[in-house]
């Protein structure tokens, strides 16, 4: 199932809090939240927790007076179904023509480019 989840905007930006500071309360993801966005209410990222929960995204710990909740989806495969989606439905499947989009964005630094031809090596050499 986990391979299946595309989390939306608001559901993919808990998901990103708890992957970089590993299981949280409510309270600590919504803090996280309120620093990079507009404000919301508690109660918001509290009942979007609780759906994400029923939807398979998170676990929740009820051992203690303050319910724990983690991500239950492994970063890399959520981040890896939506790219592939993502390569999909713009691309018509080709990782090459996404690779020749962002390589002739304005936004590549030459030190971008050098580390794309390392890892490239890296793969040819595998």
């Amino acid at each position: 199932m986990a391979s299946e989840i595309v989390p939306t905007k608001t559901e993919m930006d808990v998901l990103q809090v708890l992957w970089q500071y590993g299981p949280q309360t409510v309270r600590f993801v919504h803090d996280k939240l309120n620093e990079h966005k507009e404000i919301v209410q508690y109660t918001s990222t509290l009942k979007l927790m609780q759906v994400m929960k029923e939807k398979g995204m998170l676990d929740r710990d009820e051992t203690n007076m303050k319910h724990i909740y983690s991500a239950a989806v492994a970063e890399e495969k959520v981040k890896g179904n939506m790219l592939g989606r993502f390569v999909d439905s713009m691309y018509n499947g080709s990782p090459s023509n996404l690779m020749m989009a962002l390589l002739d964005n304005d936004k590549t630094s030459g030190e971008e480019l050098q580390k794309i031809k390392e890892m490239l090596s890296k793969l040819e050499n595998k």
